[in-house]
C-alpha cells in the first residue's frame, strides 16, 4: 500500500512540476550570479557571497533561499491535498472500505508526505550543487568557524543539512495532514497551512510576544547552519527536532482522531 502511494504521489504531473519549480530556483540563483559577475554589497542570504569562490555552497545557498517560502509551499500543497484532495475526487470513500481501514491509510498518507519532506531539500540542494560546480570552481569547503573540510566531508554536512531541513518541515506537514482531514476541499487546508507559516513568521519578528518566539514552528529553520561548523554545535539542532516531534504528535494526533471519527461522504 506504501509503495502504490508513493509512486502515485512522485507519479502524479502536480508534484513532479513542484519538484522541478523548486530546483529551477538555485539553478536561476546561480545563473544570475554567474551572469552578473557575483553578488554585491554583501546582502543576500548565507553562503550566497562564497559561491563564485567556490561552487559547492550553491547548494546551501539554495536551501536558505527556499525554505522561507518555496519549500514551506510544496509541502502545503502535498499536505493539504492528501486527505482533501481524495474526498474532492470522491474517491476516500472507496480507499475507506478497503481491509486497511482509517487509521492505516493515514499512516501511509502521512509517510508519503514525510518522503515529499525529505525529497525536496535533497532536490533543491543536488540542482544547486550540480549547477555551482557547473558555472563555478570547486574546492575545500570552508566552514563558519573558519576551518576548512575537503569536498567529500562538505559534501556529507551539505547532505546532513538538506535532511535536518526536512525534519523541519514535518511540523508544518503534521498541520497540512490534519488541516486537510477537516475539509473536501484541498485548497481550503493549502491556504490554511501556508496561513499557519505566515503567522508564525510575524510573530517571530515580534518582540513583545518573545515569551512563544521558541515555541514557534519556524523557530529553528535555519539550525542546519550548525552543522557547517568545525565542530557540530547540536543545541539549536535538538531543540528544532524537538520542536518539530512535538507539532508531530500532537497534530498526527488530532489528524487521527478527525479522519477515524469524521462522516465520509465524497
Amino acid at each position: 500500500m506504501l509503495r502504490a502511494e508513493l509512486a502515485h504521489l512522485f507519479g502524479r504531473r502536480r508534484v513532479q512540476a513542484l519538484l522541478v519549480i523548486l530546483a529551477l530556483v538555485p539553478i536561476g540563483v546561480v545563473v544570475a550570479i554567474r551572469l552578473s559577475g557575483g553578488p554585491g554589497g554583501g546582502d543576500g542570504p548565507a553562503f550566497l557571497g562564497q559561491i563564485t569562490n567556490n561552487g559547492v555552497f550553491a547548494a546551501l545557498a539554495a536551501l536558505t533561499i527556499t525554505l522561507p517560502i518555496f519549500l514551506p509551499l510544496a509541502v502545503a500543497i502535498v499536505a493539504g491535498d492528501a486527505i482533501a484532495g481524495e474526498a474532492s475526487l470522491g474517491t476516500l470513500r472507496y480507499l475507506l472500505v478497503r481491509p486497511a481501514g482509517r487509521s492505516r491509510l493515514l499512516g501511509v498518507k502521512a509517510l508519503a508526505v514525510v518522503a515529499f519532506c525529505v525529497a525536496a531539500p535533497f532536490v533543491v540542494a543536488a540542482a544547486g550543487l550540480i549547477v555551482g560546480s557547473v558555472l563555478f570552481p570547486v574546492g575545500r569547503v570552508t566552514t563558519l568557524s573558519g576551518d576548512t573540510l575537503s569536498i567529500a566531508s562538505g559534501a556529507i554536512r551539505i547532505a546532513g543539512a538538506a535532511g535536518l531541513v526536512g525534519v523541519s518541515l514535518l511540523g508544518l506537514a503534521a498541520i497540512g495532514l490534519f488541516a486537510s482531514t477537516l475539509t473536501d476541499i484541498p485548497i481550503g487546508a493549502i491556504a490554511a497551512t501556508l496561513g499557519v507559516v505566515i503567522l508564525a513568521g510575524v510573530l517571530g519578528t515580534i518582540p513583545q510576544v518573545s515569551a512563544i518566539h521558541p515555541w514557534l514552528l519556524t523557530n529553528g529553520w535555519l539550525s542546519y547552519g550548525d552543522l557547517l561548523r568545525s565542530h557540530v554545535t547540536w543545541t539549536a539542532i535538538t531543540r528544532n527536532v524537538a520542536l518539530q516531534a512535538g507539532y508531530v504528535l500532537v497534530f498526527g494526533a488530532a489528524a487521527w482522531a478527525r479522519l477515524t471519527t469524521r462522516d465520509v461522504l465524497a
